[in-house]
């Protein structure tokens, strides 16, 4: 069946709008004039009325089984204070009594503005129980809390280490339910393991919402634990059964060289994967962890916390040998690293395994937050693709020269100097660590300032992206990391037909009007997905 959209503003590529376009078996056929596309045979007429068509937004790095399962825990996100976090709890446990384990998700200490402006402790969460473990994640998620509760059917003491993470203790010497990094972890095994029912639940409500913010396309990192092949599995049966409304790629995260030896003779040889609407996708490394909580690794000490310099998630060591077994695999890899001390030995560890010095496999930073001027020139000059989130703008703008300095600063967050430089540059939310309202991150990248509007002159304003540029990042540039840029991110002839319609012409709002704007239809392979 062939269907004509006529009437638009439709987005081809920078500086280029034409009227109609002519879909078929999900394929765009032509796009131009109303006149030169209605005279293609066409078995339906669909009327734009003016509106503002997109190519279909692809998320570059999210994680859609979180999003559903935040849906579906306590949410903090709301919380401006310790006592807001206390309440929240209680009413959660009031509201659903029969809870076994107590989980909540995406504090923030940094937008607390009553009382203590500190990280949550166990002391805090035993105010809302000492009956139930409590397991609280902060917004980054490489900083969770546990209750008195938890720590004492987990056994924990002040003897107990993990590698690559820590567990706190307070000023008595004692844990003080405080663990990040790789300590997250072992805290979370205290939370039941999902059965496959409620990982399909949690998707498919994530899908939902994803859909409905313009997302066709999303690149996600949902195999996190040793329960992962139950986590494969669920996903290749949403697959199998048609329920896929977006275009998903696997982001599979192996911390341990034998949890990826066992991946590698299992689901990579075994998977059903068509690379069309459901990829095999890239390994997800942990270098560090986030600036809000202090473990980016930095090379030089905090500006606000002296003697502290963050937290190595893997040694460069276990970071090579990882990227050294994919590559060999011809698996590409992408690494979270925030810190600048974490950037350098990323770029010097894929520097190490590539082909002649070409990056053949596209292997990328996710983050790549904390920057030097030459850490810059050098990820352009090895074509390193990056996967940005200007939205964690939102929460970083108060504390990021509090935490590395003005001369850092300058250089950090600098997602239009390394497009510029020639780097493969894509945009991404990180959700649920921020929402995955594609237009939202388009807001910060455009603007660099909060949702409210500060500060009112844009935060290193030199480093507002064009309009076209951020799109063209949530697109094309994000398909490149799947290597799919030659049939998805663009709405030319033989590429897939995932667009969406927008509620407002955002090439001629004002730029801080775009977070408002609103999808009227998704459309994925030809098919509507979602109607407003």
């Amino acid at each position: 069946m062939s269907k004509i959209y006529k009437n638009g503003k439709i987005y081809v590529e920078k500086d280029h709008f034409e009227e109609a376009i002519l879909i078929s078996d999900g394929t765009v056929q032509a796009v131009g004039s109303n006149e030169d596309i209605l005279k293609h045979p066409h078995d339906e007429v669909v009327d734009l009325e003016g509106k503002t068509v997109l190519p279909g937004l692809n998320d570059s790095h999210l994680h859609i089984n979180m999003i559903g399962s935040n849906m579906n825990s306590c949410m903090l996100t709301s919380a401006k204070s310790i006592d807001d976090i206390v309440a929240l709890g209680r009413e959660f446990l009031v509201e659903h009594p029969d809870t076994q384990v107590l989980v909540g998700k995406g504090w923030n200490q940094d937008n607390f503005v009553e009382g203590e402006r500190r990280l949550l402790n166990k002391h805090d969460l035993d105010r809302i129980s000492t009956d139930i473990p409590i397991v609280f994640d902060r917004v980054c998620i490489h900083v969770t809390v546990g209750n008195s509760k938890a720590l004492k059917l987990l056994g924990v003491t002040s003897d107990t280490r993990i590698e690559g993470g820590e567990i706190q203790l307070g000023p008595d010497g004692e844990p003080n339910g405080i663990f990040n990094e790789n300590a997250v972890r072992y805290l979370q095994t205290i939370i039941p393991l999902k059965t496959r029912e409620d990982i399909e639940k949690d998707f498919l409500m994530a899908m939902d919402y994803a859909v409905s913010v313009g997302l066709t396309s999303v690149q996600s990192c949902d195999i996190m634990s040793k329960d992962y092949r139950k986590v494969f599995e669920t996903i290749q049966g949403i697959a199998d059964k048609g329920k896929l409304k977006f275009r998903y790629g696997h982001q599979f995260n192996f911390q341990e060289i034998e949890d990826f030896r066992d991946y590698l003779n299992t689901e990579h040889i075994h998977g059903r994967y068509d690379e069309k609407f459901y990829s095999k996708g890239a390994l997800k490394l942990f270098k560090d962890g986030s600036l809000g909580a202090r473990t980016a690794l930095m090379q030089n000490e905090y500006y606000d916390s002296p003697g502290e310099k963050g937290v190595e998630a893997l040694s460069d060591n276990q970071l090579y040998e990882l990227c050294r077994l994919a590559a060999d695999r011809d698996i590409r890899v992408i690494t979270h690293a925030i810190g600048d001390g974490a950037i350098q030995s990323v770029i010097e560890t894929y520097s190490k395994i590539m082909d002649d010095g070409e990056n053949t496999l596209r292997h990328g930073i996710v983050h790549n937050q904390i920057t030097t001027r030459e850490q810059l020139e050098r990820i352009a000059e090895l074509k390193i693709p990056v996967m940005y989130q200007p939205i964690f703008l939102q929460s970083d703008i108060p504390i990021i020269n509090d935490r590395i300095g003005d001369e850092l600063a300058e250089t950090s967050y600098a997602f239009n100097t390394l497009y510029k430089l020639g780097a493969p540059v894509s945009l991404s939310t990180d959700s649920p660590v921020e929402d995955c309202n594609p237009f939202e991150n388009i807001y910060v990248a455009v603007n660099r300032k909060r949702l409210d509007g500060t500060p009112e002159e844009g935060y290193y304003p030199d480093e507002n992206m064009s309009l076209e540029d951020a799109i063209d990042c949530y697109t094309l540039m994000s398909a490149y990391n799947e290597f799919k840029e030659d049939w998805k991110g663009r709405l030319k002839p033989g590429f897939v037909a995932d667009m969406v319609i927008l509620d407002r012409d955002i090439f001629t709002i004002p730029t801080m009007e775009i977070k408002d704007v609103k999808v009227e239809q998704t459309i994925v392979d030809g098919k509507v997905v979602y109607s407003r």
